[in-house]
């Protein structure tokens, strides 16, 4: 009778073995998932980011106004509809979508404006205070507010902003803006004139 030969016995892997391996699995999934964010992820927030085309809508929806508003007083379009994007946070911001104000303009009348937070650069430091900014009942109010402190400029300088009409090329207005004391943001000008380049809105200074 012939003898049944006993298999040999598989011993289970020890703690640590599987440990390494599942250490080793995740370790190549990181990876994978990192190199396609670096794929994906634009330095500068392209119009498909917004979906459902929310970028372009914006700029077609205020751009006749702020074309208006270079036809009335000089301003460059494309540097309305820049600074807007900016500012408003492409017309998502609460300030622009609660209380119509595209572009950050403070005030000090209490009938017609509202206390919030914002983010300021002072010293070489981002900090967060509490300030005033005006509530307008649509988006081209904004705008021609907007265009309206160019021409009239602050009640402590009449002519802060004449260099921003003055200027012949949206590079020359947006370090203009800067070098007026528009916005604390020591990169400014450098954001609008990419701004209007990446999305063409230069061309809508014609």
């Amino acid at each position: 009778m012939a003898r049944k030969r006993k298999r040999a016995r598989k011993l289970p892997q020890s703690a640590s073995v599987k440990t390494v391996k599942i250490l080793f699995f995740l370790l190549i999934s990181f990876m994978a998932s990192l190199s396609l964010i670096g794929d994906f992820a634009p330095s500068v927030p392209e119009i498909t980011e917004y979906g459902n085309n929310r970028g372009t809508d914006f700029i077609s929806t205020i751009a006749p106004a702020a074309q208006q508003m270079q036809a009335n007083y000089g301003v460059h379009a494309s540097i309305s509809i820049a600074q807007a994007i900016l500012e408003s946070d492409w017309g998502e911001s609460e300030l622009s979508v609660v209380y119509n104000n595209l572009y950050g303009m403070k005030g000090d009348n209490p009938g017609n404006t509202v206390l919030l937070s914002t983010s300021e650069y002072y010293n070489g430091e981002w900090i967060t205070i509490q300030a005033k900014f005006r509530v307008y009942d649509s988006w081209a109010e904004s705008i021609q507010d907007h265009a309206l402190l160019f021409v009239n400029g602050t009640t402590w300088n009449p002519n802060q902003y004449a260099a921003v009409l003055q200027a012949s090329t949206y590079q020359e207005a947006a370090q203009a803006l800067q070098d007026c004391g528009y916005a604390t943001d020591p990169d400014y000008a450098e954001k609008l004139i990419a701004v209007i380049e990446q999305y063409a809105l230069y061309e809508y200074d014609n």
